[in-house]
C-alpha cells in the first residue's frame, strides 16, 4: 500500500494554493500537518522537481504554488508521489504445480492495475482549486 505520500503532498499544495502567491516557510506548513519540517521538505523538493511549486531559498525565504491550481490535476499530484501501485505488486513466487499458484501473479497484476486506472481516471477530473475549495 502507498504511504502518506499523497496526503503530505495535497496538504502541502492546498496551504500554498490559500497563501495567494505569498511564500510560506516549510516550519509552518509542517506545524499545520503536524509533521518533522524535514519530512516536509523531502516533499517540497519533489513537488519542486515535478513543476508543482517553486522555492526561494534564505531568511524570508518559503514555498509557493508554481502553475494555477486550476492546471495541477490531483492524478498529477498521486503519479508525483506514488511509489506502486495502489495495491502492490505480486512479489512472491507461488508453487508452478499449483494451477492457483501458477496463474495467481498474472492475475493479480491486471487487477492491480486497471483498479490503479480508475483511480487516476478518478483524480484526473478533480483540479487542486476544485479540492482546495472545498476548505472555504
Amino acid at each position: 500500500m502507498n504511504n502518506s505520500r499523497f496526503a503530505i503532498s495535497l496538504h502541502i499544495l492546498v496551504l500554498l494554493e490559500k497563501a495567494n502567491e505569498e511564500l510560506i516557510s516549510s516550519d509552518y506548513l509542517a506545524g499545520s500537518i503536524n509533521i518533522n519540517p524535514v519530512l516536509v521538505r523531502k516533499e517540497l523538493i519533489n513537488l519542486r522537481k515535478h513543476g508543482f511549486v517553486g522555492t526561494k531559498e534564505g531568511k524570508n525565504g518559503g514555498s509557493y504554488l508554481a502553475k494555477p491550481a486550476d492546471r495541477i490535476s490531483l492524478a498529477d499530484v498521486y503519479l508525483a508521489v506514488r511509489q506502486e501501485t495502489l495495491l502492490g505488486i505480486a512479489k512472491n513466487t507461488p508453487n508452478p504445480n499449483c494451477p492457483v499458484g501458477r496463474e495467481i501473479n498474472t492475475h493479480l497484476n491486471e487487477l492491480y492495475e486497471s483498479t490503479e486506472q480508475v483511480l487516476v481516471r478518478s483524480l484526473s477530473g478533480k483540479s487542486l482549486a476544485t479540492f482546495s475549495r472545498e476548505f472555504d
